[in-house]
């Protein structure tokens, strides 16, 4: 069988799988077992075994549950209640106002959280009843949310740049350090839109707050302490150099713990309920990550990636326009599978192709978690669509349109961070110096 054959046939299986409702593990693991069945002399249940085992017992995913239940226990803790608290007195004056909570607080869960639906969810379950209530627009409150809670895929802890890590074999800190920069600069493009849209829709703005007092915001303040302690010890233990990320993640989930007994929120029966949901989501990622790891390997033992390598490399196309043909493709990509999913199951074809073209591996992956972000607010499957319309009972195309243009920023980010590699890549640089 020819590599055009091969190729069309395993994507038609993959697609057909996918269609039937197959797990996204085992459609992986059946496009392998085909591709492996094209090449008679491979023993393919030895390939898929070795494979299996050698995906499990990477130490760089060992963070994985430990991020996870962190984010699950503060997702059953009051740290949206007091991050909204917080935040408020001090956005009271913007042009936007509490608009802006959604934002900053989604940036400020997304360095606790590392899941974009968890801090979609979180931060979504307190401002959108709150903004409603104050007479906020509905599409301006529920794009920011949609928009900023994809913030929980960039700023670190990130659950999709350990998977990209591990399946790449990058470090993970850099890869958290790297991510940094980036988030803070799409929280700023979309503060910047929501103030620039209260300034030229006044009339769709509630009446202005009165002025808060200091002795209000000092207080508020202290609603904020928990959290940045628990940022600074996550995070901080990173940079510094003084914590692996799976050390970082085991003090993450030892002060998430205190924090959320501290506030009366730990019982025995959340601590079951946030133990049994991280171990399942655990699962389910190094689930469809073993199902990569087979279809890697296989595809390695076809040599399809390098057939393609050498194809797209003997069209001449520039890195910049290979970069606009992979957006393209992520964003197609994004409108039928999860970021996880997408990420798994394009590595093993895209790596060559990115190492060719000279890209930073630690750059790729931010770029490519900025364009999973936009993917989480694409319809049909966008995950952060999902949860608001779980929270507002809104139609899906409804909600999509909201988001639209925080799907244009995110596109802008791209397009910066193509320009401006070190917007990535300076702080990595001076976490190993010296």
């Amino acid at each position: 069988m020819g590599v055009f054959e091969l190729s069309l046939l395993l994507i038609v299986v993959m697609f057909a799988a996918l269609a039937l409702g197959l797990w996204i593990a085992f459609s992986l693991s059946l496009v392998a077992l085909v591709a492996l069945a094209s090449k008679p002399a491979i023993p393919a249940a030895q390939v898929m075994a070795t494979s299996l085992w050698s995906s499990s017992i990477s130490w760089d995913l060992t963070a994985l549950p430990m991020f996870i239940w962190m984010g699950e226990i503060l997702f059953r803790s009051r740290l949206s209640e007091n991050m909204f608290a917080g935040i408020s007195p001090f956005v009271r004056r913007i042009p936007g106002r509490l608009a802006h909570v959604n934002v900053l607080g989604c940036a400020v869960f997304a360095a606790v959280s590392g899941s974009s639906a968890a801090t979609t969810a979180t931060v979504g379950k307190i401002s959108l009843p709150e903004l409603q209530k104050r007479g906020y627009d509905d599409r301006l409150a529920i794009g920011s949310l949609a928009g900023s809670g994809t913030l929980g895929l960039l700023i670190p802890p990130s659950i999709i740049l350990i998977v990209y890590g591990a399946a790449v074999e990058e470090s993970i800190a850099r890869l958290f350090v790297a991510g940094v920069i980036p988030g803070l600069v799409l929280a700023t493009l979309f503060m910047g839109y929501v103030a620039l849209w209260a300034l030229l829709n006044p009339g769709k703005m509630p009446p202005p707050d009165e002025r808060t007092s200091w002795s209000h915001k000092l207080s508020a303040v202290r609603e904020l302490l928990p959290v940045a302690m628990l940022i600074l010890g996550v995070i901080g233990s990173i940079y510094g150099g003084i914590a692996s990320p799976t050390e970082a993640a085991v003090v993450g989930v030892a002060l998430s713990l205190v924090l959320a007994r501290a506030q009366g929120a730990l019982d025995w029966t959340r601590f079951k309920e946030g133990l049994m949901a991280a171990t399942v989501t655990s699962c389910m990622i190094a689930f469809i990550l073993a199902g990569a790891d087979i279809l890697t390997t296989a595809m390695g033992f076809t040599g399809l990636p390098r057939q393609l390598a050498t194809w797209i490399g003997e069209l001449g196309l520039s890195p910049m326009m290979l970069l606009a043909a992979l957006t393209l493709l992520f964003i197609m990509l994004g409108c039928f599978l999860d970021g996880i999913s997408m990420v798994v199951l394009t590595t093993a074809v895209i790596m060559p192709l990115v190492s060719a073209a000279g890209f930073d591996l630690v750059w790729f992956g931010i770029y490519l978690v900025i364009v999973v972000e936009m993917a989480q607010i694409t319809p049909p499957v966008g995950f952060n669509l999902f949860v608001i319309q779980g929270l507002t009972g809104r139609d899906l195309f409804e909600i999509a349109r909201a988001t639209l243009p925080f799907f244009l920023l995110m596109a802008i980010m791209v397009i910066i961070l193509a320009i401006f590699p070190d917007v990535a890549l300076w702080l990595p640089r001076t976490m190993f110096a010296g």
